[in-house]
């Protein structure tokens, strides 16, 4: 019997194989797959537009991205706490 992990494998090696543009859809569909919530419904329509309004807003140059280790420096001086680092 397979296992989850050879499973995984087998399908990790078949997609990575594909063409870029069927790689690139599947893609999309497993990332919109994650798009639930906790209790397994879906994002909400005023969510969803957020979202979308604030990809448009990076793309576009009017929203400036900060790293990670950037944030988590303001977030300790600010608090005074040491955690993310």
């Amino acid at each position: 019997m397979a296992t989850t992990l050879s499973i995984y494998q087998e399908i990790e090696d078949t997609v990575l194989r594909l063409p870029q543009p069927e790689r690139s859809k599947l893609a999309t569909r497993l990332l919109e797959s994650l798009d639930q919530d906790d209790d397994g419904g879906e994002i909400s329509d005023e969510w969803r537009n957020e979202l979308r309004r604030r990809v448009k807003d990076i793309d576009e140059g009017r929203a400036t991205l900060i790293d990670s280790e950037e944030v988590w420096k303001r977030v300790n001086e600010r608090f005074r706490t040491n955690i993310g680092a």
